[in-house]
Order: structure tokens, then C-alpha cells, then sequence
């Protein structure tokens, strides 16, 4: 099977998982940590341009597990994630991994975050190693091995 359709089987997947959990995903430190490994998946090369931006933006906004919240309050979360990173990607790295860890106490909804972590990088059909990168670096934010999830 090509490298791009198991990408985008295995977040179609994840999605499903999500979904199905989805009644489960609805606190504070879900929506924390579920819009700081947006941010930091989108920023992991370092930066992030315009149509990337409202691409993850578009994808948080129609995202079915993510609907238990106010788009716009998502939005603006996601947003100042990523000024954090782009401002200074390696110190901002370490406040948005701590949004991240937030979700650690409990672990259906620390696994819901690494999986949206991989449904966001693999959207574009490309997971590429500095977003498997950032997201092996969540899920030790969130003591996940990452073998768990291929990373």
C-alpha cells in the first residue's frame, strides 16, 4: 500500500476512534491540550503560512469531536498557541507542551490528543518526521509510549 493512502487510513481511523469517544471529550484540559497539539503539529517545520493556518483552523472548526466547544473559543486558542510558537518556536514549545500534559490525568483523553495530533498531520496526506517529532513529544508530556501509536 502507497505511504499516502496508509496515512490517510490511519487518520481516518484515529477519526473514527475519536468519534466514537466523543461524549467522553468534554473538559476544560481536552479542549487545552487538543488546540495546543494543533498549534504545535502546524508549527512543527518551524513555521506556518497563511493557507496552513486556515487549513487546521477549518479542520478544529468541522472537526466532530471538537463540536462539544465554541468554535470561535477554539479558534482563538489554536491562535494564540501558534503566536506563542512562532514567536519563539523552542521556548514556546515548552509552554504549549505543558498545555498539553494537562490532559495526562486522564487517559482516554490524553490518547484523544495524540490522535488529533495525527488526524491534523496526516490531513494533508503527508505526516511528515518534524510533525511525528512533536507529537512523540506530547505523548511523553503525556507518559503515552509512543510505539502505541506508530510514532
Amino acid at each position: 500500500m502507497p505511504l499516502w493512502d496508509r496515512i490517510k487510513e490511519s487518520a481516518a481511523s484515529m477519526q473514527a476512534q475519536l468519534t466514537a469517544k466523543k461524549n467522553e471529550l468534554t473538559s476544560g484540559a481536552f479542549r487545552d491540550a487538543s488546540m495546543a497539539i494543533c498549534a504545535l503539529v502546524a508549527a512543527a517545520d518551524g513555521s506556518v503560512d497563511a493557507a496552513e493556518r486556515r487549513r487546521v483552523a477549518q479542520l478544529i472548526a468541522t472537526n466532530e469531536v471538537l463540536a462539544n466547544f465554541p468554535p470561535d473559543d477554539l479558534t482563538r486558542r489554536f491562535e494564540e498557541h501558534l503566536a506563542t510558537l512562532t514567536a519563539d518556536f523552542e521556548l514556546g514549545k515548552v509552554s504549549v507542551l505543558q498545555q498539553v500534559a494537562k490532559a495526562k490525568k486522564k487517559p482516554a483523553e490524553a490518547r484523544a490528543v495524540i490522535q488529533i495530533g495525527i488526524v491534523i498531520g496526516g490531513a494533508d496526506g503527508h505526516f511528515d518526521d518534524t510533525e511525528k517529532a512533536v507529537v512523540r513529544e506530547a505523548c511523553f508530556a503525556l507518559g503515552l509510549p509512543p510505539a502505541e501509536f506508530d510514532l
